[in-house]
């Protein structure tokens, strides 16, 4: 059986990091630089000083962060959310998706990601759906869907970058269940990815139901979760623009349960969510401003899961 958490992930260093005027259209948790009152330079340096505590921290915790390098033809100023282009899964199955816009296509690093997965796991069957950016078909992997590995139940909220139409050819390529929330359009740019209204973990779901316009699909996914065995920690719209829904669980090479997220985050939960959430994990929390600011993705956007494989 699958596991739900990792403790080796992929991390990308934001070597060119900046604001992106073209995710921007779709993000509005994006700020232009210039209302934080620091140059483009100034940006840069913030973003790396917080990465770099980020994988020290990561490191500390007991988590395997293997670095990839940005890519050094184009400038990428989102390359530190690697989570949009690839996943990789338990069955040795590598995902490349399709991206909506077309500056963060240059994100993706197969072969230098291929050279990583080499040193923990066997040689990847890979699946390269990229080809359906052509006839505008988005599935940006974990940003656009939440998985219950365990289970094998996808989640995805509509949005310009998921369309129902590739997340229901990824599940039946994965052979996972799909479930697809539709009734977004009045909280559209609120849900230009799933991954910040909602998280799962082994034992719980962390989900802003408020998102969801239609009351029977807001039942449907709620029914959902808890046939799968997970507590319901609801958020608010609000404490999604704080990236309390952008959290991920990981485990330590010791086996201990970790719950991460961003300082950011850590303080918008109320002391009753937080104790709810420490029932299944530890809570590590990083202070990455800028990034969340800037870039408008959180510390679930930066990190790229790697399943190994026992024995190969």
């Amino acid at each position: 059986m699958a596991d739900q958490s990792t403790s080796t992930i992929i991390m990308v260093e934001p070597e060119h990091f900046g604001f992106n005027e073209q995710t921007a259209k779709t993000n509005p948790f994006q700020h232009i630089p210039n209302q934080l009152h620091k140059n483009t330079k100034e940006i840069r340096t913030l973003a790396l000083s917080e990465f770099a505590e980020m994988v020290k921290k990561l490191r500390q915790a007991g988590i395997t962060v293997y670095l990839l390098p940005s890519n050094t033809k184009v400038s990428t100023p989102d390359a530190v959310f690697p989570n949009n282009w690839f996943s990789h899964h338990a069955d040795d199955k590598l995902i490349f998706y399709p991206i909506q816009t077309p500056l963060r296509r240059h994100e993706r690093q197969k072969d230098a990601l291929l050279a990583i997965i080499s040193k923990t796991s066997k040689t990847p069957k890979i699946i390269d759906l990229t080809q359906d950016e052509k006839k505008e078909l988005f599935l940006e992997s974990t940003g656009s869907m939440i998985f219950d590995r365990v289970h094998k139940v996808a989640f995805a909220m509509a949005s310009p970058r998921t369309v129902k139409e590739e997340f229901e050819k990824w599940c039946k390529l994965m052979n996972y269940e799909g479930v697809f929330i539709q009734s977004t359009s009045k909280h559209v740019k609120e849900v230009y990815h799933t991954n910040i209204n909602m998280c799962i973990g082994s034992e719980f779901a962390v989900v802003c139901l408020d998102v969801i316009g239609n009351k029977k699909e807001k039942e449907i996914l709620r029914k959902k979760l808890e046939s799968l065995g997970k507590e319901i920690i609801e958020i608010s719209l609000d404490q999604v623009f704080h990236f309390c829904g952008n959290i991920l669980e990981l485990s330590s090479k010791s086996g201990e349960k970790l719950i991460v997220m961003s300082t950011t985050a850590q303080k918008a939960f109320t002391p009753e969510q937080l104790n709810r959430l420490e029932k299944y994990g530890s809570i590590v929390s990083f202070a990455i401003p800028t990034i969340e600011a800037v870039g408008g993705g959180g510390v679930r956007c930066m990190i790229g899961e790697i399943f190994p494989t026992s024995k190969f």
